[in-house]
């Protein structure tokens, strides 16, 4: 197994984490909080995407999904198109409001939109610096393996979430 076939399986792993957290719920149930100011499904799944997007574009040198692909005004969110979800307070997690259809569709995008990059990869290019403002510089390698962690610890939060919603009986 190369470094692309390892990423591209690790990738993969955090797509069908979202898909079988998302699947079957309605838009009330991925906006549902666990508490008053909680993470909604919908806005941790709409969060790892941005963020995959927005790291992945930035690394392939190419414009994001988000606004290539017209999602940003799909989901028609009360933010600028640059927003991730860095920072968001409760009053916009509570903004972001989406069904299924939209979070897996904007979310699939960008999954095949990463592994169309990760199959340009060689070893060599996972050590290219991606992100000089940090000591030491941010190589390719040491990006994606943060995104994957990043994405992996969001899907495993909404599907806490959902776990919570079975549980109380939504």
């Amino acid at each position: 197994m190369d470094s692309a076939d390892l990423l591209t399986d690790a990738f993969d792993r955090v797509r069908e984490v979202v898909h079988d957290t998302v699947e079957g719920l309605s838009a009330d149930d991925l906006a549902a909080r666990p508490d008053p100011g909680g993470n909604t499904i919908a806005w941790l799944v709409w969060h790892l995407t941005r963020i995959q997007d927005d790291h992945l574009a930035g690394a392939a040198g190419t414009e994001q999904v988000w606004t290539a692909d017209g999602w940003a005004e799909r989901f028609a969110l009360p933010f600028p198109p640059a927003a991730t979800g860095y920072g968001h307070t409760a009053e916009d997690v509570a903004a972001v409001r989406a069904g299924a259809g939209e979070l897996l569709g904007y979310h699939d995008a960008v999954h095949a939109a990463t592994l169309r990059h990760l199959r340009t990869l060689d070893a060599d290019a996972l050590d290219r610096v991606v992100d000089a403002s940090w000591t030491p510089p941010v190589t390719l390698g040491v990006r994606l393996v943060s995104v994957i962690s990043d994405d992996l610890q969001h899907a495993g939060q909404a599907a806490f979430v959902r776990g919570l919603l079975r549980r109380r009986g939504e």
